[in-house]
């Protein structure tokens, strides 16, 4: 327990020096996995309690009670950008539990039009070619039961890379960790550091590439960007209920706090703090149907006429388990509340263990 104290305040005092690091870095990683919880709108990590807890809290990876497989696909700005994630978890003994999370996030088929003009001045279009800009993340999660009853812990370890075709591409490494505390009422609170100690990007640069770039506009493209990319950590905490009505309905409700060590336009604002929170909850009925609804992302957005008004994004999901296999669905943004545009999210689970 002390050791994870001393990691918490470790990450808290360098999240003070990395107030003047870029206010967005890794920004795929914050979009979430899984259409179960993406319709709670994200308010998950005090009840994730399966192979999607990599992502979420590694603490609920604890209840993985052998093997489980997680697939997910969403598409974004008109199918331009495809985002998918693949999860696997497995229980090693009975207090421990390992998991591996994938993520890609990317745009494909990019037109590379560099070179569209010849030595001579005239356009070929023979020249152009495609490239890819891609994201990926590997995450690698450990959960384990403490002592005593209730409280559960996990870490996790990550592997970022970057790649913008030939241009440019990164490493990064990074590190959560997240706390879990249950009670016999049904009480769940949870809380998720999210790149405790900082996560660097290095990048490299195809000098030649940029020599295409860097004076095709004047004025424009003139200087190399910077190498090193700060993400600055982020804390996600939450309390969640479950309420039981007869033996056929369940109604888990949860709400979230996140936090970021930043100014920005959350609905709370500092100059060093500022919060968003987040709501949800998921009817089920038998352990095998479930309704979801949740509103997130509360921020203050700045119009044409430079008045001010708070929007936030409402998401809603459905969900169908069977003999270990669980389909959700989940449309977020409904209605256009925010300035996010909507998405149509599904994915797939799988619990070996139902199997067997």
């Amino acid at each position: 327990m002390n050791k994870i104290l001393c990691i918490l305040l470790l990450g808290m005092s360098l999240s003070i020096w990395a107030q003047n690091a870029p206010k967005y870095s890794n920004e795929f990683l914050n979009i979430g996995v899984d259409a179960a919880a993406l319709g709670s709108s994200n308010a998950i990590v005090a009840r994730s309690n399966d192979v999607n807890s990599g992502y979420w809290n590694p603490a609920g990876l604890i209840e993985v009670t052998d093997r489980e497989l997680s697939l997910m696909h969403a598409s974004y700005f008109a199918n331009i950008a495809n985002y998918n994630y693949l999860g696997y978890a497995m229980r090693i003994d009975d207090r421990s539990v390992i998991a591996a999370s994938l993520i890609r996030f990317g745009v494909d088929d990019i037109l590379d039009t560099t070179q569209l003009i010849d030595d001579q001045g005239q356009i070929n279009y023979n020249r152009i070619s495609l490239f890819s800009a891609a994201d990926y993340a590997l995450i690698f999660s450990y959960a384990r039961k403490q002592l005593f009853k209730g409280f559960d812990y996990g870490v996790n370890a990550k592997i970022i890379r970057r790649i913008i075709g030939d241009f440019a591409s990164s490493w990064g490494f990074g590190f959560d960790i997240g706390l879990r505390l249950t009670n016999d009422s049904g009480w769940q609170f949870g809380l998720m550091a999210r790149d405790i100690t900082t996560t660097v990007n290095m990048w490299s640069f195809d000098q030649n590439k940029l020599s295409d770039i860097q004076n095709a506009i004047e004025g424009q493209n003139q200087s190399v960007p910077e190498a090193t990319e700060i993400t600055i950590p982020k804390l996600q905490v939450g309390v969640a209920k479950t309420f039981v009505f007869g033996y056929n309905y369940e109604l888990q409700t949860e709400v979230d706090m996140i936090i970021r060590f930043e100014q920005n336009n959350d609905l709370i604002a500092t100059k060093s703090v500022s919060m968003s929170p987040a709501f949800g909850f998921q009817l089920g009925y038998q352990d095998l149907v479930f309704v979801r609804a949740g509103a997130g992302n509360f921020q203050y957005d700045k119009d044409l006429d430079q008045t001010t008004s708070l929007n936030f994004q409402p998401n809603i999901g459905l969900g169908f388990k069977y003999r270990g296999i669980e389909v959700d669905y989940a449309l977020t943004d409904i209605g256009d509340q925010s300035i996010a545009l909507y998405s149509n999210i599904f994915s797939l689970k799988l619990d070996f263990g139902t199997f067997n």
